[in-house]
This record gives C-alpha cells, structure tokens and sequence, in this order.
C-alpha cells in the first residue's frame, strides 16, 4: 500500500530523505524562486498541546511558499472539547485542508489520523512516541554543520525516556554507516527498549552513561533534552530529576573544537546562558534550518507525484489483543481497528511500536 503521510522518518527512503535535505539547501540559498509554489494551497496545524517552534516553524514554512494556514492550538478551542472523536476531526479537516500537521501528547495518534485522511498528515509530534519534522530539522543541520550524516559520535543526554526526539533522530541516524551513540540519562530516563532494538538490529554501537561531564571529550555532536515536567505523572517525580544534567562552559572546555551543540528546545535550566555565545551552539540555527526542511517536505508532498511512501509492514488484526502501552492512542480511540506489525514471532502496536509482550 502506498501512502503520502509523513508519520515516521523511517517512511522516507534514503533517496527521498536526500531529496529533502538538498531541495531545503536551495530554499536557503535562494527562497524567493520557491516563494509561489503553493500558492492557493491550505495548511492545517492541528496542535493538540502547546508548541512555539514546531507550529511557527510550519505556518511560516507553508506562508513563505505563498499558502495559506488555518487550525487551532488549543483544543479546548474546538469541537474536541465537546468529545469529537479524532477520526471525525481529521474526516473534516482533510476536507478543507490540502495538507495537515498535527501534534498530539497522545502515542500513536498521528498514525491512526493517517487512516482517516484524505490529504498528507505530517506528525508534528505524538506523546512520547516519535517526532519526524524535528529529526528532519536535525539531519538538514547536522549536514550543514558537520557536512556528513555517518561516522558521528553522537552524545544524547536528559530525559531519553520520553524524549520523542531523542527516539526519532536514533531511529534514523542508526542507519547511516559507522555512527555510534552516547545515551547519557539516570536510569529512570533511559532509552525504551524498543529503541535500544532497532540500533542493535541495525548494528549500531552505543553505549549508556549517568555522567556527562565524562562523556563529552569525544564526542562529534552532543544532543541536548529536557526533563520534561509534563510527561511525568506528578511533581515529585519530576523533581526528582530535574537539574541533573547541565552543560555549562566548564563542560564545553572539555569538548572537541568542532562538536557542536543541539537541542530541539525549549530549553530550561539543561544549558547555560553563557553557552550560547560558543560558536559551537547550534541550537538557534537549528531552528531555522527546520523551517526549510519542513519547507522541502511540504513541496514535496504537495507538488511531486512520485513523492509517495511504500509500506511493506505485515500487519495483522488481533481482536482481543491489547497495546501494553496505556499512552496509546487505541485506549482513547475505541474504534482503531487493533493493528500490529509483525516482525519475526513478535508483534508490535502499529500505532505506538510497543511490543505486546511488553
């Protein structure tokens, strides 16, 4: 079956993953050759908890190709605060929109909105789970910055529990040869063993530490997280573990000439002001190279016809099976039919990739 939706980077193919990456360098260079391309066309930002930079960065993207924006980022703004369901929701918006990106704290959620659309769906970020335009934006400055996608050593520090950004960028960076992970986080924040699968799968080598200050000294890139308060269950736990990782200028002194410092932001207390003012923070350029990605993609999506996306997954339907994952959104979404992938004698959720095992 084949498909235009962007839920996952994993999606993309190699050459299409390219084709992105080199289209958003000659946006940058020259973006007044791609300021009517869409002209007439309608973006829809469906942002289900708040965003500055991934909602900006999108609305700006589609109004600078000369379209035009609607949507709402609140949801208590709109028919869900009367209990619509996501699949009437979508059913409706594909309707007036040419294009939609949604963000929802929900897992799985932007995979069954696919199924309810008749236009593009672009995860914009769902739940803990995945978010493919931020790892888009990472990939398009890291090849700007660094100049090359493979043999990176790449440090991932904070809460890597939660961090869908964190699961992305691994999920897509593991593929290109001879890169290697730092995974730097209390045990409490560590990596889902889903994800420590797929770089095994991969043969990616990675290894874990608790310490940043002793993990820095090597590494190419160092990819910065937030604790984030709103993925923990209650306000000691989330105490319990903000402020543990700081980079500071005494840490930078440690670091290589050349590494350079991501984060998806916003930040809080996890990098310093004065760390700014090294010209190896890459942050705030990160953001803007991600407004030209998400520039390249919706070009893409909108305007090639061969831009499409093949999935091969062997998917089976399981009445009485349940996703482990009570963050999935097949426990809000009564009527999502229960997919799940299967791959060797294990199945995971289609929506979320939890294992049922799990």
């Amino acid at each position: 079956m084949k498909h235009r939706h962007v839920i996952d980077l994993e999606d993309l193919t190699f050459a299409q993953l390219q084709q992105v990456i080199e289209l958003a360098g000659k946006i940058k260079a020259d973006p007044s050759k791609y300021s009517h391309v869409c002209d007439g066309k309608i973006l829809a930002t469906l942002f289900y908890e708040p965003s500055t930079r991934t909602q900006m960065s999108f609305q700006t993207a589609m109004l600078r190709l000369g379209g035009k924006t609607i949507g709402f980022d609140n949801p208590m703004n709109s028919s869900v605060a009367k209990g619509e369901s996501l699949k009437d929701t979508i059913t409706v918006v594909s309707g007036y929109a040419d294009i939609i990106a949604m963000r929802n704290p929900i897992e799985g959620a932007a995979k069954a909105a696919s199924l309810y659309s008749s236009v593009p769906v672009i995860n914009a970020g769902d739940g803990g789970h995945l978010h493919p335009t931020q790892t888009l934006t990472d990939i398009v400055t890291l090849h700007n910055e660094k100049g090359r996608l493979n043999h990176l050593k790449i440090g991932l520090c904070g809460d890597l529990k939660n961090g869908r950004t964190v699961h992305s960028l691994i999920k897509t960076m593991s593929h290109f040869e001879g890169n290697s992970f730092v995974l730097i986080s209390t045990p409490e924040l560590s990596v889902p063993d889903y994800i420590k699968e797929i770089m095994i799968k991969s043969g990616c080598e990675f290894t874990e530490s608790q310490n940043l200050k002793d993990s820095i000294s090597d590494l190419d890139v160092l990819y910065m997280t937030r604790i984030q308060q709103e993925r923990f269950s209650s306000k000691e736990e989330y105490e319990a573990q903000k402020g543990v990782y700081i980079l500071d200028k005494e840490k930078m002194s440690l670091a290589k000439k050349d590494m350079i410092v991501l984060h998806p932001l916003p930040r809080v207390d996890e990098i310093t002001v004065e760390v700014d003012d090294d010209p190896r923070a890459c942050y705030f350029k990160q953001a803007v190279y991600g407004m030209y990605g998400r520039m390249a993609l919706i070009i893409l999506l909108l305007e090639d016809s061969n831009y499409f996306f093949h999935d091969n997954k062997t998917k089976v339907i399981v009445k009485d099976a349940v996703c482990p994952n009570e963050r999935c959104i097949t426990h809000r979404e009564s009527y999502l039919p229960k997919a799940f992938v299967k791959s060797g004698s294990q199945l995971f959720c289609d929506y979320c990739d939890h294992s049922l095992d799990s």
